[in-house]
């Protein structure tokens, strides 16, 4: 069989989205032209990899065959390279990372200051909300993930690097705004905006107010901090988030921050990875850069 490296990238791309036209727009490719490269594969092979039915595609017995292959393939490329680099104690090569949506608030600054320290490393970024990256943790997915609460439920080393202040939100011409010490029964009368079940924020919010015997209830549930901050900016409620994520909107006026007992909630980011796992030169410098210069660059 004549099969390239190529060929094989682009069959993985597509096994991985089963969809020819989202995996050309991540490799920057035509439809036609990776639908030429997989059906001369397919003729190497000497068997269909894809089967069509309906609009939707599905691996092939042979194409599950070649999947599991292509990604040992690209794991032992993957090592040979980290280990040619560490070799030659170069900073350079792919350094994988899972955020929650809301460290997106701030973790740009701290990549954009790596990088200029780092220019040969490649940063591939997968933002999603805590639930997927706790799934991406679990399979082994990236080299570290950065997360505000670490699972009890999975062996994984994990190291806080940057506070991460709760605070309670409300529009500026709430009646709470500008009043002392609200106490949670005030706040619990109010309508809240919440974040979606399984969100680091909302189980913060759930064990306070459990602590004082309260029922979080809510009327608007949101699945991500922008939404919940457009709402609070409309006047559909109050609620609770990290405080990087509305620096912004505070310091513009357009958020009022309440004075509300037992806030703002004292909570970690978190950079962690599985137990045990063997983390690459590049990663161990990241790793190392949080934990000595976080503070400092925000």
């Amino acid at each position: 069989m004549h099969m390239t490296l190529r060929q094989l990238t682009l069959f993985k791309a597509v096994a991985e989205h089963l969809s020819f036209t989202r995996a050309a727009a991540e490799l920057c490719l035509t439809q036609p032209a990776v639908s030429i490269q997989i059906k001369q594969l397919e003729g190497h092979i000497g068997m269909s990899l894809f089967e069509q039915v309906g609009k939707r595609i599905f691996l092939t017995d042979a194409g599950r065959e070649l999947f599991v292959t292509c990604e040992e393939i690209f794991a032992r490329i993957e090592a040979l390279e980290i280990s040619l680099n560490e070799l030659q104690d170069t900073i350079k090569g792919s350094l994988k990372l899972s955020v929650v949506t809301t460290a997106t608030y701030f973790t740009p600054f701290l990549f954009k200051n790596f990088l200029q320290r780092y220019p040969d490393v490649h940063l591939s970024l997968h933002v999603t909300n805590r639930k997927n990256v706790l799934g991406r943790l679990a399979n082994n997915q990236d080299d570290l993930v950065i997360m505000g609460q670490v699972p009890e439920h999975l062996h994984v080393t994990s190291h806080k690097f940057l506070d991460n202040p709760l605070i309670v939100l409300a529009p500026p011409e709430h009646p709470l705004v500008g009043q002392s010490n609200i106490s949670l029964a005030r706040l619990a009368q109010e309508r809240l905006l919440i974040r979606e079940v399984g969100s680091g924020t909302r189980m913060a919010m759930e064990r306070c107010f459990a602590i004082y015997d309260l029922e979080l209830e809510s009327n608007i549930e949101l699945g991500s901090s922008e939404a919940i901050k457009q709402a609070v900016m409309a006047g559909l409620g109050i609620s609770v988030l990290s405080q990087q994520a509305v620096n912004s909107e505070l310091a513009a006026g357009t958020i009022k921050k309440l004075d509300v007992e037992n806030f703002p909630l004292k909570r970690q980011w978190y950079v962690a990875h599985l137990n045990n796992k063997k983390l690459s030169l590049v990663a161990r410098t990241f790793l190392d850069f949080l934990l000595t210069n976080a503070r400092n660059v925000l």
